[in-house]
């Protein structure tokens, strides 16, 4: 392999990782406050990119004003996720609330296939963003440099928020104990809701921009994606914001660069990444950056 090669891989891997981070980090936020894996999640990111698609394809709107509304619609869809099908069972059984995740996500899948139809759709690519050049012979494209510079910026002012705000304090005292938080005044159900709104907020942001780096939109494109963010969240440490990105880069490295340098094996460069949390559950559980939390009664 050329250096020239590598370093295009290297780019393709940097643009994939950062999108599997921006979901990861919707996982591990709500997993961190409420220990529940939302299975919904990845049903958000498909309908980030299905918004864009309908606002800028299908009503010929501006991108900018389509993905103010993308993100919005993904929002106000995650948000009504919690309300519906997590707030109610906030003292139930833990089992409980996971059933109703998966239930959640097969029904927004299923409600997408009957409203959007089942049959994938193109996007159609901004030119701007998919002209050509080349730097030392690596041909690049804005939105492939797009991608994470965005990642980083968003992720940058989500480090923000939590470290340096007081919803941000209020997230990372529920995570510890929410009983003692409710009982210092703070609204719980607001900051859990907060939480869902910027992770389904981040993911619209990742479906918007898989949709323009893969531009097709079909009602189950969020499975994949989505079990792959929450294997890069696992990886990373669950719970570990910085870790999620973390363990999405590395996971978007081991599947440009596996089939890069054994391109034979590109028919199973899905399963690299279920292999990758098999091993990590075997030899680091809490993940790169994890820490081991306490089970909440």
């Amino acid at each position: 392999m050329t250096l020239n090669m590598f370093v295009q891989h290297f780019i393709n891997a940097l643009g994939l990782g950062s999108l599997y981070g921006l979901i990861a980090i919707g996982y591990t936020m709500v997993y961190g406050i409420l220990r529940l894996i939302n299975f919904a999640h990845g049903d958000i990111f498909m309908l980030g990119a299905y918004f864009v698609f309908f606002s800028t394809v299908m009503y010929k709107m501006p991108w900018a004003v389509g993905v103010g509304i993308a993100i919005l619609g993904a929002t106000l869809c995650g948000l009504l996720v919690d309300r519906v099908a997590y707030r109610p069972l906030r003292s139930a059984p833990r089992i409980s609330a996971l059933i109703s995740a998966i239930g959640v996500s097969f029904f927004i899948e299923n409600l997408a296939v009957v409203v959007f139809t089942g049959m994938p759709r193109p996007v159609v690519q901004p030119p701007m963003l998919m002209k050509a050049f080349s730097v030392g012979g690596v041909r690049l494209v804005p939105l492939g440099l797009m991608v994470p510079a965005i990642s980083f910026v968003l992720v940058s002012g989500l480090l923000w928020v939590v470290y340096k705000t007081k919803p941000g304090l209020a997230m990372r005292s529920i995570s510890h104990d929410i009983e003692t938080t409710r009982l210092m005044g703070v609204s719980v159900d607001r900051i859990i809701a907060l939480t869902f709104a910027i992770g389904s907020a981040l993911a619209a942001v990742a479906g918007i921009m898989w949709a323009l780096r893969y531009p097709r939109v079909e009602p189950f494109m969020g499975i994949i994606p989505g079990f792959k963010a929450f294997i890069a969240a696992v990886f990373g440490g669950i719970g570990s914001i910085p870790g999620a990105m973390l363990g999405g880069l590395a996971l978007g490295f081991v599947e440009i660069m596996s089939v890069a340098f054994f391109p034979k094996l590109s028919g199973y460069k899905d399963a690299f990444a279920f292999v990758l949390l098999i091993v990590i559950l075997l030899a680091k559980p809490t993940g790169l950056m994890g820490e081991k939390l306490e089970d909440k009664i």
